[in-house]
């Protein structure tokens, strides 16, 4: 009788588990057999199928849908299941690739033609296969002729593998009747498979080229729960009721014209905003020793070339030719912060010396990828650079780590980090420098205590960086700050500092923007609090409403103190009722609404209204205002009188 064999678990446990044992069999007896557990495992770090036989010493991790990997391989799987469904309905349909994508997947066809009133049929032919439960296998091919023979029929697929390498496997997954070309891995069982939704369909040319024939793209989503699939459907229609480029003009915060592509109009209302983002940020930066400059929009080519960006981003950066020479408009700050530093000689005694810039940068996007204030030509970075020694970066790191929570807490913004490391290829500076600068960010964020990812290979090609995705009221993810260690422009701009032996020594860059774009974080927060903004940042805090004419003069007297106070305030004085007064500044969302009438000219009171609609009753303007004042100096995210 054969010894069994060891393998490692993701929790550093060992399991003895018998010869011959697959993944399959070791998650029976982990009892992971939920539909959203065990979807796939990973062998030695390699994604791969339950049916994989283990062997002794194998580390092993089994992907749930609740991983990245674990849903990608789910909605894969599931791509498969709707081809299979449509085959099963239009049998002369070619299918030719559908992966996973960010939400869900698609599957593209040729030789169909279908209307969104085909989406239940897809639906519940899709249930049927699923029903049925099918197992689902994998096949290795005997070379590239064998898989070539078996989908002679579809000239998409005989493409593809045309283009494989010869040392690659060609593999190949069947479940039931269906049969397609694929990598893999899939889940073990269709029966995983509870909730199924055709979302949309469109066009989409073969390989993504115009040249070639327009095939059919149906996207769907699936999930392993009924439940999961009723929250996604309420978040999608969330999202939809708080996206900013639909409340943005709705509310007078900004506009988009054609005659400025890209480049947003930030309404008065929409400064009220922005101004409280920047003087936020400045009041931050102040008390944390920062210096803050300007430096000019349009820069030499000579500048660019200098700092590699002619070369590598040309593309994308907006150019000038005048004076007989060549110009672009910066589409980043950091070359002229470079030219700041070498203004003047510096001392060690100076370093790390903070430089902050709200710059405001133009890059030529190209026109498909623009998206209301989430991507534009024209934005403000909150930069800063910060010049330091090398000794100083596991410090320096922890000083803009702290930073960065205190700002997402204010917002009420939970958030990740990723720590991305030295790529293989295309980098610069030694592996002692990289090796350096990459210690002393994982010692800052060991120190500060909060989980982070490690992503091998993602840094920037001139060092290491750590990146902030903050999470919004849906739960959607947006990376906004970063941090970037930097060992190439201080050689290409050979920037010195006198160190304490009096000798010139070459400084050490940390890039770290917070907001990232003010424009962007200004729409994550449209969207985050769904143009409900706190008191400290609302472009419309108090709406007083008179209720006669002869009303109008204590409203005035009023809106004096409150203004004297510090807040914002309006007067609705339309011949409208009270009632319809009321309900426009809900839909514009004032925080509070306060209606005056004889009773409280009498009492020298105001009818407080707070916007989720709650009336408060006689309230002293006094109190009021202690209060709200009160909540916009604290930068409150809830109202004293939310219930």
């Amino acid at each position: 009788m054969s010894s069994d064999i060891h393998i490692r678990l993701a929790d550093g446990s060992t399991s003895a588990i018998s010869p011959s044992s697959t993944g399959k069999e070791l998650a029976e007896r982990l009892n992971l057999s939920a539909p959203d557990q065990a979807l796939a495992l990973k062998v030695n770090g390699i994604t791969c199928d339950l049916s994989t036989q283990l062997e002794d010493g194998d580390d092993i991790s089994f992907l749930n849908f609740s991983d990245k990997e674990g849903k990608e391989v789910f909605w894969h799987t599931s791509a498969h299941v709707l081809a299979q469904a449509v085959l099963r309905l239009w049998p002369n349909v070619k299918p030719t690739i559908g992966p996973p994508i960010q939400q869900g997947f698609y599957y593209d066809f040729a030789n169909l033609v279908l209307s969104d009133a085909d989406f239940e049929r897809i639906e519940n032919e899709v249930k049927k296969i699923v029903k049925e439960n099918h197992e689902t296998s994998r096949m290795i091919f005997d070379g590239k002729q064998q898989a070539l023979d078996s989908f002679k029929d579809n000239s998409y697929k005989t493409e593809l593998i045309k283009e494989f390498p010869e040392s690659d496997l060609v593999t190949a997954y069947r479940q039931g009747e269906f049969f397609d070309l694929c990598r893999g891995p899939h889940i073990p069982r269709l029966g995983k498979i509870k909730a199924f939704k055709v979302m949309k369909t469109s066009g989409a040319y073969w390989r993504g080229n115009s040249s070639n024939e327009m095939l059919t793209r149906i996207y769907a989503i699936s999930f392993p729960d009924k439940k999961m699939l009723k929250e996604y459907l309420y978040r999608l229609e969330e999202a939809k009721r708080r996206d900013h480029k639909v409340l943005g003009p709705a509310l007078d915060l900004f506009s988009l014209r054609e005659e400025a592509p890209g480049m947003p109009f930030i309404h008065p209302h929409g400064m009220t905003v922005w101004n409280s983002l920047v003087e936020y940020m400045n009041g931050l930066l102040r008390n944390t020793g920062y210096l803050e400059i300007k430096t000019p929009t349009i820069l030499s080519r000579e500048l660019w070339e200098r700092s590699g960006h002619w070369e590598n981003y040309k593309e994308s950066m907006f150019t000038a030719n005048f004076d007989e020479r060549d110009f672009a408009i910066k589409p980043m700050n950091c070359p002229g912060c470079m030219l700041y530093f070498s203004s003047r000689i510096h001392s060690y005694r100076e370093l790390p010396l903070r430089i902050a810039e709200i710059g405001h940068v133009h890059r030529n996007e190209p026109s498909g990828a623009i998206s209301g204030l989430f991507r534009a030509r024209s934005f403000h970075q909150d930069d800063a650079h910060i010049f330091l020694s090398r000794d100083q970066i596991k410090e320096e790191i922890l000083h803009i780590l702290n930073l960065t929570d205190e700002v997402y807490s204010t917002f009420g913004l939970k958030y990740t980090i990723e720590l991305s490391t030295k790529p293989e290829e295309n980098t610069i500076g030694s592996d002692e420098d990289w090796e350096a600068a990459t210690e002393g960010l994982r010692q800052a964020l060991d120190e500060f205590g909060t989980p982070y990812k490690v992503s091998e290979g993602e840094g920037a090609f001139y060092g290491p960086k750590i990146d902030f995705h903050i999470y919004d009221a849906l739960d959607r993810t947006w990376q906004c700050g970063t941090i970037q260690l930097d060992m190439a422009l201080p050689q290409r701009f050979g920037l010195e500092y006198v160190d304490a032996h009096g000798e010139r020594a070459r400084p050490v860059i940390i890039h770290r923007a917070l907001y990232g774009s003010v424009e962007r974080f200004f729409g994550i927060l449209i969207e985050h609090f769904a143009g409900k903004f706190p008191l400290w940042m609302s472009p419309r805090p108090v709406c007083l409403v008179p209720i006669a004419d002869r009303h109008n003069a204590c409203a005035e007297e009023i809106q004096k103190k409150i203004r004297k106070a510090g807040l914002l305030c309006d007067i609705d004085s339309s011949h409208e009722s009270v009632s319809k007064k009321i309900r426009k500044a809900q839909l514009s969302q004032y925080n509070y609404m306060l209606t005056i009438g004889d009773k409280e000219m009498e009492n020298d009171t105001v009818s407080l209204r707070t916007r989720d609609n709650v009336v408060h009753g006689e309230v002293e303007l006094y109190n009021f205002l202690e209060k709200t004042c009160k909540e916009q100096q604290s930068r409150a995210l809830t109202s004293p009188y939310q219930q």
